[in-house]
């Protein structure tokens, strides 16, 4: 998911007692979520790269089995993405994926292809922000839709299906962010909702993603963040409203990053993610870790 005046104004906006708060407010939200508005930004864009190793899956029970010495994946992903303030508390962003994938089994040998991804339009809008009140902490509302502009699964024409680059079906979702700080540190928890249209026949079940981070920054606004979030969807239903059996799914994913303020214009972002490779930490999913770097042109 994606996130006013400039100068004087925005440190109102901030309502902040000190220095320490002001940085956790906005370089420890950044830390979070990347492609959102500083309090003092009017626009912004951004590429994020992501490279990810799959060593792993877990059945349907949630039991973590590791990758077969004859197999490997290995997925990339490039996206580019931007967002606009709109009114003083609103914020308007795009991202386009692009995705490739590299799968290798045996008797099959490798394969390669890939391709755009599902392009994704979000709204948020700030009723109260971090640091505003020292008792009731900033609360945001967030809404997107999700085009299918991907090549889903079911329609790859590519060996292994290494060209499916998305899921096949239009995709609303609505959220809703809680975010306060504690001098440096800031604190984030949000929920996430997502319905999807019907695809091939069937409905995927209503996603749901939680998601709990915490940041810390330092004096020179570099700011340190970790974060957790758990993701899961009951069965699918069929045409005639059967549920799909086996079809459920859980995912975790524990995401490190440091944002380094390059300039006032420009930031770096890098980080770690993996989902951990314990038993009933997810279900109907693959297990894989990597590397992503952000880089982004910020205005005021």
């Amino acid at each position: 998911m994606f996130r006013s005046a400039a100068g004087l104004a925005a440190l109102l906006a901030c309502a902040v007692p000190s220095t320490a708060r002001a940085q956790a407010c906005c370089a420890g939200g950044s830390a979070v979520t990347p492609g959102r508005l500083e309090l003092h930004e009017q626009a912004l864009v951004g590429i994020q790269t992501r490279t990810a190793s799959v060593f792993g899956s877990y059945d349907v029970d949630g039991r973590y089995i590791g990758a077969a010495p004859s197999t490997s994946e290995y997925d990339f992903e490039q996206d580019i993405f931007g967002a606009v303030r709109v009114l003083r508390r609103g914020q308007l962003a795009v991202l386009v994926p692009l995705q490739e994938t590299e799968r290798a089994t045996l008797p099959d040998g490798s394969h390669v292809g890939g391709g755009i991804g599902d392009i994704n339009l979000s709204a948020r809008y700030d009723f109260l922000t971090a640091g505003e009140s020292r008792l009731v902490p900033g609360i945001a509302i967030l809404a997107g839709v999700t085009f299918p502009t991907g090549t889903p699964a079911e329609t790859s024409t590519a060996p292994l299906a290494v060209d499916a680059t998305g899921i096949g079906a239009l995709q609303g979702n609505v959220a809703i962010a809680l975010e306060q700080t504690f001098g440096p540190w800031f604190v984030n928890a949000t929920g996430i909702v997502a319905q999807r249209a019907p695809r091939f026949g069937e409905t995927l079940g209503t996603q749901t993603t939680l998601l709990a981070a915490g940041a810390y920054t330092f004096p020179n606004d570099v700011a340190l963040a970790l974060a957790v979030s758990y993701e899961f969807e009951p069965n699918a239903k069929d045409n005639r409203g059967n549920a799909v059996p086996f079809s459920s799914t859980r995912q975790t994913t524990v995401t490190w990053t440091l944002l380094y303020p390059v300039t006032d214009e420009w930031r770096l972002v890098v980080g770690l993610f993996a989902n951990p490779p314990l038993s009933s930490t997810a279900s109907n999913q693959l297990a894989a870790a990597g590397l992503i770097l952000t880089i982004i042109r910020s205005w005021s």
